[in-house]
Formats: C-alpha cells, structure tokens, sequence
C-alpha cells in the first residue's frame, strides 16, 4: 500500500488572508451562470501567476473588474486549474462546509433510498469537486481525484465520521484520472475495519462485492435504475450480459425469470465472485472468461442466439482525441450484439464515455443495424440512477447513457 501523496492541508483563513486567483476579461462568465470549474487559460498568470500556488491551496476567485466569484483550490499542475467550493464570501472554506454538504448529501439519498446503498457523494454534482463516496451499509469506500481535495482529506474523514459514523472509512485512491493532477495512487482504511467484501441488495438479489480489489469503488450505482428496468424484457428469455463484471445485469435477469443467462468478462476473479453470488442466491448463470469481441465473435460462429442482449462496456472514450477510435469500437460492439439477437430481440446499449454524444451511440446502433440488414427502435432510454444527479450547468456530470432498442429482421 502506497502513502498518500505529499500535498499540503490548507490551514483554513479569513477571507482577507486567502489569495486571489484572477479571471482574465469575459472568462467570468461561466463561473456566474453556476460552473464549478477554471480552467488555465481563463487565469490573469500576468497578475496572479499559477505558479505561485501549490497543489491543493485554496483561494478567492475574482473576476477582471474585481467581483467575488468564488472561494477555490487550487492546482497549477492541471488543465483545470482551480475548482469552486463555496460562493459565499462572509464564508470561507471551513470544517463545517464539509459536514454541511454531507448532510445535504445525505438527505437526498434518505429521501430516494430505503436502505444505506448508493452513492453518497457525486463531485461536482454535489458541490465536492473531486470527491466520490459510496455507501455500502456501514462502510464509505471514497475516491479523490484531485490535489485540492488530497489536501483536504482530514476535514472529509472528519465530516464522514460526525455525519455518517460509519464502521469503517476506505480511500480507493488508485484511478488513472489522479495521474493529471500529480498524486499517488494508494488503497487505505482510515479507520474501522473494512471486509474484504460485503453484499449489495439490488430487486431482490445479493451481490458479493469486493470494497479493495474491484473496479471503482466496487459496485456500479450508476446503472442500478437501468438494470432493474431491463426486468420487464427477460421473462422466458435467453439473455447475454457482456462486459458482466459483478453479473449485475445477468443475475438480476434471472431473478426476473430469465431462462437462461449467459456472462461475458475478462476477469477471473469477477467471474468467481459472480458465480460465488448466484449460489448464494440459487441462481444458475453460464460463465464465459475472454475478450468481450472475442467472444461475441466466436458465440456468432457457433450459430448462438438471444433473445435479449446486454452491452455495458468500460468507457472506450476518456479524451477528445480518442473519440474517432472509441465511436468506430462502439459501431463494432452494437453491430457484434445485433448479430447475436434472436428474429426479434432487445438490445440494451451503454455508454459511460462523456465525450461520446448520445446522438452518436444512436448512430453507431443504427449504423450497426443497417449494415446486418435490420431494423432497430428505441423503445426506452435510460441515464445515471439519481443517486448521480446532474448539474444543470455542468454538462460533464452527465455521462451515463443507456438505450434499449427492439431489433428485428427488416
């Protein structure tokens, strides 16, 4: 296990004492109309030079003509150089603001969850740029994906143990995105003791999930509103679930009286925990371990057919640039999925890609469909559970797409 990086904890000032990070003309915009983030070629670096400031300080955000924007951390390092924690200037960052957003946080998920399963805190959607928090029970499995809120990570645990007191409190600080910002990767239980897995209940189902070794934070809470919306397609169905992970799709089919499933993953051990689940639960999935394509293409050799097919890949677009490559796998991958439908199937297709528009994973179904010779409807949309609420001024925050689409022979 790594030590968490060497980033400075922002001893909380007045407002007189913080420093002043400078908009350049115009670039206050943005911030006014309710965006959380600067990026560094907005910044006066002529008046208030980035690096002046460590990764992770925090600051008093001011336009060109001197208006109060926002108090912020700071990280010289990144793209997005500053993000916005607070726009009251009688009230600078202090303890307290993490114990209030947490309840704000927390009232949300009591209002929209009978039992402690969701994610808790969602960044920037949740006024805590950077921070993820996933409740599993009586355990918080946390992500931190940038310098300021590393800095700030003794007032979280400190708010995480006031407002929830959970059993336990785990940092999952190992994601590629913490490489932009110039932090360590680190796995840590604050305190408590952690298992090494616990069971997530989803429409009836026990999912064994592991808190340290899983992808994320573990689980994927994102798609629970999806999965159990697929239910309604799967009665006396033959179901393919790619990309299966945990068997979240898979499992829950069956639950919902699917008469065969089938689970696609690459990972052994996803696969073993998957099978492990659906004993536990007297469930009877086929398990195949390969490459997602790999797969699809040899199942289509062997003349297999579903009824219902499930696509739920990892984002194969993560920048800009990789967006023609990432649209053509997706083309691959829904055109693959139509191949193994039955006469007249549904196909469910995810994109967790930001930088994929949704217009266009409809073209790549399209084009998919087009190319087998068949025709496809949408016939229900599908977008992040509401435990990730969006920002209305933050297109970022929306991500999640999810379209179920019936296919039959044109």
């Amino acid at each position: 296990m790594n030590t968490s990086p060497d980033t400075p904890t922002p001893a909380f000032s007045t407002p007189a004492e913080l420093p002043e990070l400078r908009l350049k003309r115009g670039e206050d915009r943005r911030l006014a109309a309710g965006h959380l983030w600067v990026f560094s070629n907005e910044v006066d670096t002529a008046r208030t030079p980035l690096t002046a400031f460590q990764p992770g300080a925090l600051c008093r955000v001011v336009s060109d003509r001197d208006k109060f924007m926002g108090y912020a951390y700071v990280n010289p390092r990144s793209l997005i150089s500053a993000r916005i924690l607070g726009r009251s200037a009688q009230h600078p960052p202090s303890k307290s603001l993490f114990v209030h957003r947490l309840q704000v946080a927390q009232s949300l998920r009591h209002a929209l969850y009978d039992k402690p399963f969701y994610r808790l805190v969602y960044g920037e959607s949740d006024a805590l740029p950077g921070l993820v928090l996933d409740r599993f029970g009586d355990v918080i499995v946390g992500q931190i994906a940038t310098a300021g809120m590393e800095a700030l990570r003794p007032e979280i645990e400190a708010a995480v143990k006031k407002v929830i007191n959970p059993a336990a409190l785990v940092w999952k600080n190992d994601a590629g995105v913490r490489d932009l910002e110039g932090l360590e990767h680190y796995v840590e239980t604050v305190f408590g003791e952690a298992p090494e897995s616990v069971v997530v209940e989803e429409g009836g189902v026990g999912f064994q999930v592991p808190l340290g070794s899983g992808q994320k934070t573990g689980w994927f809470f994102d798609q629970a509103a999806n999965r159990l919306a697929l239910r309604k397609y799967v009665g006396g169905a033959r179901v393919l679930d790619v990309f299966s992970y945990l068997g979240a799709w898979g499992l829950g089919a069956l639950k919902a009286g699917a008469t065969e499933v089938t689970c696609v993953d690459s990972s052994a051990s996803a696969l073993e925990q998957l099978q492990a689940s659906a004993a536990a639960n007297g469930l009877k999935p086929s398990v195949i371990k390969g490459d997602a394509f790999d797969v699809m293409e040899k199942l289509h050799g062997e003349g297999r057919r579903f009824d219902v097919v499930v696509i739920d890949p990892p984002a194969f677009i993560k920048r800009k640039k990789d967006v023609p490559k990432g649209e053509a796998a997706y083309k691959r991958l829904n055109q693959l999925a139509m191949q193994l439908l039955d006469k007249d199937g549904i196909l469910v297709s995810c994109s967790c890609s930001y930088h994929l528009e949704p217009d266009h994973l409809l073209t790549a179904i399209q084009r998919g469909a087009r190319h087998l010779g068949r025709f496809a409807q949408v016939v229900e949309v599908g977008g992040q559970a509401p435990d990730h609420p969006l920002h209305p001024a933050i297109p970022e925050t929306r991500y999640l797409k999810a379209y179920f689409c019936r296919v039959v022979t044109d």
